[in-house]
């Protein structure tokens, strides 16, 4: 007799796409009905994103009103607003396994999109944005910048991107930095290696595609943290984009490209006793869950898995070894703070509010719900619309303190979510608070510049 509902905490099943039933488009089809039929009778994951209500609108408005009256076609439209945040997962669905209905939503949207590009119906300006390594190539070199960042700002560049490119011609899209973070990162000052209980007490840092060719100042924020907890670090020797991009895509070739070129790496520094941190959620999660679930037989992929780590949760584990130090002579005032969803996929708490509520006279609001960004889905043309319906309750929670008062900064660990929540802000008229990113904000608090 089957259960109501899971009484156990969720888990993964390995993804079997070397199968070649992987990428047999009747038998995912199959599934697919499977599991929009199980959806159907539950709708607890409605308010999620578009992929929910698409399906049981399709299924309301269908001739039997359940899910044999769907026009199989249409299932794409559904597997076309899933963009891999892993909530339904993790927070809402009743029947992922251990329950018997083994429903694993997301893995099997993932399962279709892949299908549809081996089938190459993924446009090619879709491959081009999802090509991290490609356009982040020009970041540093000067003119480039400059040109390229120019063009970012120009309505009339923005419109033929958004007819060539289908980027939204008003969606945020990040700057090329002048210098990269690789190129220009510090080196460590400390070099006594302080192992804790629960931490290893040296550190290699993944730079992450966004970090080191849009944003380089949240990965020096981080390297100053190191630095000011005594905390050797080193940076990773070479690096690809870790291929979040191309899962979202399906393009899961392309994903073992970049695991083949990231892990022998990533393995030596693992081996060697480093903990490897990186600054972006999804790089972390891919590989802490993505690439290990593809490849679950190979050893350096769980070794890194294991040795991969937030680094808030870093953080707070050396606090607990007695090894961070907690003297903020900077009050931060009021910061409404985001939790992105790739970092609660992680399953690793609060961490980050942790850390913030440990400076004296700051006061931490923190949301626990999708801003709607998801990697490219929120700069797409067909999207971008939507994706700030599925942010404006983020946008109007962070927009105001438990008492009413206004928040002094907006914050995201996703650096992507947090200048979308940062647009929200300024589309709907909440207000002009900073937006800086928690390390940031840390960096702050410690009175390091």
């Amino acid at each position: 007799m089957a259960k109501e509902g899971n009484l156990e905490a969720p888990t993964r099943h390995p993804l079997d796409w070397k199968n070649p039933d992987f990428y047999n488009e009747e038998k995912c089809f199959e599934e697919l009905e499977r599991i929009f039929d199980i959806c159907h009778g539950c709708r607890r994951c409605v308010s999620l994103c578009g992929s929910f209500p698409t399906l049981f609108d399709l299924v309301d408005e269908s001739a039997t009103m359940e899910v044999d009256g769907v026009d199989k076609k249409d299932y794409w439209k559904v597997v076309d607003q899933c963009y891999m945040c892993d909530l339904c997962y993790l927070t809402k669905c009743p029947y992922t396994p251990p329950h018997e209905w083994n429903l694993d939503f997301p893995h099997t949207m993932l399962r279709a999109k892949a299908i549809k590009f081996k089938k190459g119906e993924v446009k090619s300006a879709e491959k081009f944005l999802a090509s991290t390594d490609t356009h982040g190539s020009f970041a540093g070199i000067p003119v480039v910048v400059q040109v390229a960042n120019a063009l970012n700002k120009n309505k009339t560049a923005r419109g033929i991107m958004e007819n060539v490119l289908g980027v939204h011609k008003d969606a945020w899209l990040p700057e090329l930095a002048t210098q990269k973070f690789r190129s220009g990162a510090a080196t460590a000052q400390a070099t006594e290696v302080k192992d804790g209980e629960k931490t290893p007490g040296k550190v290699a840092i993944f730079s992450t595609c966004y970090v080191n060719y849009n944003e380089p100042g949240i990965g020096h924020d981080l390297l100053k943290i190191l630095d000011h907890n005594d905390i050797p670090y080193v940076i990773v020797e070479k690096e690809k984009c870790c291929g979040m991009p191309k899962l979202e895509l399906g393009d899961l070739d392309a994903v073992q490209e970049s695991k083949e070129a990231n892990i022998p790496v990533l393995a030596k520094y693992a081996k060697d006793g480093f903990a490897i941190l990186s600054a972006v959620p999804s790089c972390t999660l891919m590989f802490k869950q993505e690439i290990p679930l593809m490849f679950p037989k190979d050893a350096d992929t769980q070794l890194v898995k294991e040795s991969m780590w937030d680094p808030f949760e870093y953080l707070m584990a050396r606090k607990r070894d007695g090894l961070l130090k907690t003297d903020f002579p900077q009050k931060l005032g009021n910061i409404s703070y985001q939790i992105p969803c790739h970092g609660r996929v992680q399953n690793i708490g609060k961490k980050t509010e942790e850390m913030l509520k440990m400076i004296p006279e700051t006061t931490v609001n923190t949301i626990e719900r999708c801003s709607g960004h998801a990697g490219t889905f929120g700069v797409k043309k067909d999207y971008h619309e939507m994706s700030m319906k599925i942010g404006k309750p983020v946008f109007k929670a962070m927009a105001s303190m438990k008492d009413g008062s206004k928040p002094d900064y907006i914050s995201s660990d996703c650096p992507l979510g947090g200048h979308h929540i940062a647009q929200g802000f300024e589309v709907n008229k909440l207000g002009e608070p900073t937006l800086a990113h928690p390390l940031t904000l840390v960096r702050t608090a410690y009175g390091l510049k």
